[in-house]
């Protein structure tokens, strides 16, 4: 578990160079941090299923199993943050690994300060929301409930498999409905830091979460893009404490 004091956790390393595994791993004890490594997609698998991981950093050109379906198989099991580093620096590659779960993308060459910075502020963000209380548990729209406790999506009680940070555009935009907020506001408050992605990975985010809320409910559209400005949820909102359970 993570220690709120020191933001020590245990990070799962993926990365099939040795030289930058070391690097990364001596960089990170440093801090505190218990490191984990893994050279290759199914070896990341197999230690993610059977430790306690805090935060995955995760090259995609790997052996055996790329990092992109690597990531895809973490998401579905683990609700903990991912972030790609890798030397492939194509828009194609930061969309697709913001697509497929990823809640960051870092390019190489990194900075190693960077690097630890980004660690420390998904680990900071995810150590707030482990510990925040509300009195209101759960928002009401329709069929569909959000239940700010447990992080979970629900539609006639069929659970949505959303990921944290999908959970979390959901839980912003419905805490404020009708308001529009821009992209960049969506990022600072989910992601709580800045980065010039900001754009592609907040439309990623909100496309995923669309899927998902049109499968469960196609007839109704409950998030809406306010075209040059923002997203805003669009569907009236009922505020409901554990009494009303």
């Amino acid at each position: 578990m993570l220690d709120d004091a020191t933001l020590q956790g245990k990070i799962l390393l993926v990365d099939d160079d040795d030289e930058i595994t070391q690097f990364v791993q001596d960089a990170l004890e440093d801090e505190g941090f218990t490191v984990l490594i893994a050279h290759d997609g199914a070896r990341a698998i197999e230690l993610a299923r059977v430790e306690i991981i805090d935060l995955v950093l995760l090259d995609i050109m790997l052996p055996h199993l790329d990092g992109f379906s690597v990531c895809q198989v973490l998401r579905d099991e683990l609700d903990i943050p991912i972030l790609f580093v890798s030397a492939r620096q194509g828009e194609s590659d930061r969309i697709q690994g913001l697509s497929v779960g990823g809640d960051d993308y870092i390019m190489k060459p990194f900075s190693i300060r960077e690097l630890v910075a980004r660690v420390r502020a998904h680990l900071r963000r995810e150590n707030r929301l482990r510990k925040q209380k509300r009195q209101m548990v759960r928002l009401v729209c329709g069929a569909l409930s959000i239940h700010l406790d447990t992080y979970e999506v629900r539609y006639r009680e069929q659970l949505l498999a959303l990921s944290r940070k999908e959970f979390e555009i959901v839980r912003l935009l419905a805490l404020h409905p009708r308001q529009v907020f821009s992209r960049e506001t969506i990022y600072e408050r989910v992601w709580g830091d800045d980065a010039n992605s900001y754009s592609e990975t907040v439309t990623e985010h909100i496309k995923r979460v669309r899927r998902k809320l049109a499968l469960a409910d196609p007839h109704t559209e409950y998030i809406k893009t306010v075209w040059g400005v923002g997203y805003k949820w669009d569907q009236a909102i009922a505020k409901a404490s554990d009494a009303s359970f």
